[in-house]
């Protein structure tokens, strides 16, 4: 008898040491996830705004807009153009394109 009484308190300290913790994260990451969900939800979407048309204001050729990469992308130009540090370029401050552009709100 005192066998059984000794392996029910071993499994019970296994219950207090492990497996309530366990629940106890399970419970939170559950929680967790779906205040991530609403959060998600009320999240408000970007609006598009049109792209400035940057080979228009500085009269590129069709062979240049061809091979820009600025025109292929869903970005602004300067954006496009960001130096590796996330800098803009210094023709890009002074460019007509990017001083024309609507700020964001």
């Amino acid at each position: 008898m005192e066998n059984i009484f000794s392996f029910l308190m071993i499994l019970a300290g296994l219950a207090l040491r492990l497996a309530i913790p366990i629940a106890l994260t399970a419970v939170l990451i559950l929680f967790l996830r779906k205040l991530d969900a609403r959060w998600q939800s009320e999240v408000e979407l970007p609006v598009l705004v049109e792209k400035p048309r940057c080979w228009e204001i500085k009269g590129c050729s069709p062979e240049q807009q061809s091979n820009c990469v600025a025109g292929q992308s869903q970005l602004p130009c300067w954006q496009t153009y960001r130096l590796p540090n996330g800098y803009l370029r210094e023709e890009c401050l002074s460019c007509e394109v990017f001083r024309k552009a609507p700020v964001p709100a």
